[in-house]
């Protein structure tokens, strides 16, 4: 029988290479996202092309009852594998920015991943075994001007994703969190990024993204930043994050420049 992964945004871009890749490793596949007419098409070229079993499940995870859908059938089926993927960023000044955009950012990029993750747990605790891979963005350590909300939203992720480990970790379940840089999809069709301005010697191409991605999760490493040289970097900024953290528990009191008088 064949390990089940399910993958979410799979109509195109890292969704659509995750679910390549994992096809020609013999998964059976789930994918989920909003355009079926894409989905059908990948589906069939992909049981076609590797002999696997392919299911569509059209949903809008931007919704509570596409999020409703998705999670039913994850907690009804044996998932080896969730590729939380789906998401979107409108990049703009929060101040002339529709409210409903940034609700919208929120429900896709915060809550579809939350609730999908949720509704995978219980059954890969049951098994003791299962593999969680949710997309951030590098935009989560840098939250620049017009990137508020999105930037915010990926910064949820790291930090949801990393606790979460922290949780699963002894119980045979592996989690990662996955930082693109600027990869080669439609994102930038709908964040409002000039591509062209872009050298193409900084895009990535999302098969590479994937294909690290699974590499990254068979040797632990619970974030994942494949556009980056030296993984140890990585590991010097969790550090520094975690060394800060101590410190600011240990004092009952502010800091002394905030009781020094100035003349």
């Amino acid at each position: 029988m064949n390990r089940i992964a399910l993958v979410t945004g799979a109509s195109s871009g890292i969704g659509e290479a995750f679910a390549r890749l994992l096809a020609a490793c013999s998964h059976d596949l789930i994918l989920t996202a909003r355009r079926g007419d894409r989905l059908t098409a990948l589906a069939a070229e992909l049981e076609h092309a590797y002999g696997v079993a392919v299911d569509v499940v059209v949903a809008d995870l931007g919704t509570a009852g596409g999020r409703d859908v998705v999670a039913g059938v994850v907690e009804s089926q044996p998932i080896d594998l969730l590729v939380n993927n789906a998401g979107f960023g409108v990049y703009a000044p929060v101040a002339e920015t529709d409210p409903a955009v940034l609700d919208a950012m929120i429900q896709l990029n915060v809550l579809a991943v939350m609730h999908l993750t949720r509704a995978a747990l219980p059954g890969m605790l049951e098994r003791r075994s299962g593999s969680v891979i949710n997309v951030a963005s590098g935009l989560a350590f840098d939250p620049t001007a017009t990137r508020a909300t999105y930037s915010g939203t990926k910064a949820f992720v790291v930090n949801f994703t990393r606790a979460i480990d922290e949780e699963v970790r002894e119980q045979g379940i592996r989690v990662q969190v996955l930082i693109p840089g600027l990869i080669r999809t439609e994102f930038h069709d709908t964040s409002g990024t000039e591509i062209g301005a872009i050298p193409a010697g900084w895009l990535m191409d999302p098969t590479d993204l994937a294909a690290a991605s699974l590499t990254g999760l068979e040797r632990g490493e619970v974030v994942c930043v494949p556009a980056l040289p030296d993984a140890g970097k990585v590991a010097a900024a969790l550090d520094l994050q975690a060394a800060l953290t101590r410190e600011l528990v240990r004092f009952g009191a502010s800091a002394n420049r905030y009781r020094e008088t100035t003349n």
